[in-house]
């Protein structure tokens, strides 16, 4: 029974930080790669960042780069995303999945999700 549970979200200033948990169980860490997605209002879901099953690779979106750190504690079971220097058009719904590497096109998705945590940024 995989789940992965999305916290950390909230308001935030622009300029300011952020940390997201992605607390998973039904599998083992270790042997998947991570990833962090976004959907705003009207617009399509879309790729942040994503880490190998180890952390040791980190992937991030041209829009993220620089701002957003990605890590993972997978002895208990953890993901984050350290958002800093955030501006109103971070303001989404954040999402973490498990997906895989590809060697030419870094993090790929693969099934589960979960339920989401809001980021607002404002002024």
């Amino acid at each position: 029974q995989v789940q992965l549970r999305e916290s950390g979200g909230g308001l935030v200033q622009s300029g300011g930080s952020l940390r997201l948990s992605c607390a998973t169980s039904g599998f083992n860490l270790d042997y998947f790669a991570m990833g962090w997605f976004r959907q705003a209002p009207g617009k399509e879901r879309e790729f942040v960042a994503g880490s190998n099953s180890n952390g040791r690779k980190t992937y991030y979106a041209d829009s993220v780069k620089g701002r957003f750190y990605m890590s993972r504690d997978n002895a208990n079971n953890l993901v984050y995303l350290d958002l800093k220097k955030v501006g109103p058009e971070d303001t989404a719904v954040y999402y973490c999945n498990r997906g895989y590497i590809d060697d030419d096109r870094g993090y790929r998705q693969l099934d589960y999700w979960g339920q989401g945590t809001q980021v607002t940024v404002s002024s």
